[in-house]
């Protein structure tokens, strides 16, 4: 190798500072962490599509729940794609990303039931992700723990 260039980085060494959390963690994206990113993929998807359902076709009825459910999807994709990612950067946005998820699903969950003529169709968030499943509810505490652990791994 001429003097002065450097070797790419090979995501297949696990010691390449691109596959790994931090300097010492194991990569979000690998292993277990692949199932994760895939739910996170599919979520975004599944938001997205109903989202903009509900805006082009019921957006007057409950326009603020119908916006948050697109900001959802858009939350969903930002984790999927820093987990997937793996690096440092990726990861904290995706801990950011994960951290806004866990309070909107707690915070408009409460809301839905509180308030429940402001939410008359099943949105992503509303009534703690009961339409998908409570998916939307375990999913950040999931992802969150499993940033912590593979940061420590």
């Amino acid at each position: 190798m001429p003097d002065g260039a450097t070797e790419p980085s090979d995501s297949t060494n696990p010691s390449s500072s691109t596959d790994r959390t931090d300097g010492t963690g194991q990569h979000t994206g690998r292993g277990p962490g692949r199932l994760l990113v895939a739910v996170y993929g599919l979520l975004a998807l599944a938001a997205t599509g109903r989202s903009i359902l509900q805006i082009s076709e019921y957006y007057s009825r409950a326009p603020v729940s119908y916006l948050l459910s697109a900001l959802a999807a858009l939350i969903y994709l930002v984790a999927t794609i820093g987990l997937a990612r793996g690096d440092r950067a990726s990861v904290r946005l995706a801990r950011v990303a994960l951290s806004i998820e866990l309070v909107g699903v707690l915070v408009v969950g409460a809301i839905s039931y509180a308030v429940p003529d402001a939410f008359p169709d099943k949105t992503v968030w509303s009534h703690f992700g009961s339409g998908y499943g409570y998916v939307p509810l375990l999913l950040p505490v999931l992802g969150l723990w499993w940033i912590r652990h593979t940061r420590s791994a």
